[in-house]
């Protein structure tokens, strides 16, 4: 299984088009973020003490989801080309279970969507570095790294849930274009939360992505939304999607909390189908 997971390493890595193109989702998020909606934000929180700094870092968080949703989404799509192409017949006569060689495919996509964070974080803090004199304080390194490894794995659960399904590359592009386009409204990255409709932010709610980017942003933000307002910063949160509320405001540890119930809920539907389907495969040969 190693040995698989080391090839779809390689060939996710030796594609640079795809790499880039895997990252052109949370880009877009970025590159809109400093192009066009920051100059706007700013100009309603102007009134608010470093507002540049912390608008840089709700977006970071909010990026940083969608860098998962969509690398690992990306990385998967090797799955669905060895589909195609017949190689993972070849698969299927060696000594591993079907349910291994899905496994190798989502370690791959896992992996991937851990160091395209790391990548895209490295990259955003760089810029906001230079522009804002933005600086993270290395503490929360270790955090980052846990919370994105998190991240990556709740990501290609739900991304496999979809992708297993697909058996054409043309099929498989098209939804990537749905994601890549969709992901960054579905966790609040082109506008806070608190400025959509009551529908819409429902949608949000609802997308597994949005819990993470509430994970990192309570990160990044915390200390500067309690030096800014203080014991006003309920309203502030609430707003910019650093805490999702339901009856009332989650806490960081209920957050971490849903998104563990919600990767575990993943996992079991995952392990469902492939037992199905190994049973249906076993009395397709039997017959």
């Amino acid at each position: 299984m190693a040995a698989l997971v080391k090839r779809n390493l390689l060939l996710y890595f030796r594609n640079r088009s795809g790499v880039f193109f895997s990252l052109l989702g949370a880009m877009i998020s970025f590159v809109l973020y400093i192009i066009f909606l920051k100059k706007s934000m700013l100009s309603n929180w102007q009134q608010v003490a470093d507002s540049q700094q912390l608008l840089d870092l709700w977006l970071i968080g909010g990026t940083l989801s969608v860098t998962a949703i969509t690398t690992t989404f990306t990385s998967l799509g090797q799955l669905v080309k060895d589909k195609e192409r017949g190689v993972i017949q070849d698969f299927y006569l060696t000594a591993l279970s079907h349910f291994k060689i899905k496994i190798s495919y989502m370690l791959s996509a896992a992996l991937i969507g851990f160091l395209m964070q790391l990548m895209m974080l490295i990259l955003m803090m760089g810029y906001f570095a230079i522009v804002d004199k933005l600086v993270i304080q290395w503490r929360i390194i270790p955090l980052f790294c846990v919370v994105s490894l998190l991240s990556a794995v709740l990501a290609v659960v739900i991304n496999m849930l979809f992708v297993q399904f697909i058996n054409r590359v043309d099929s498989l592009g098209s939804l990537g274009t749905v994601i890549g386009t969709a992901s960054g409204f579905l966790v609040g990255t082109y506008v806070p939360i608190g400025s959509l409709p009551h529908f819409a932010q429902l949608l949000v709610k609802l997308t597994p992505g949005a819990y993470i980017a509430a994970i990192y942003r309570q990160m990044f933000m915390t200390d500067k939304l309690r030096n800014i307002f203080g014991n006003q910063r309920s309203y502030f949160e609430s707003f910019l999607g650093v805490k999702l509320k339901w009856v009332g405001l989650l806490s960081g540890f209920q957050t971490i909390q849903l998104v563990i119930i919600i990767l575990i809920i993943g996992i079991l539907m995952l392990f469902l189908i492939n037992s199905s389907e190994e049973k249906s495969a076993k009395t397709s040969y039997l017959k």
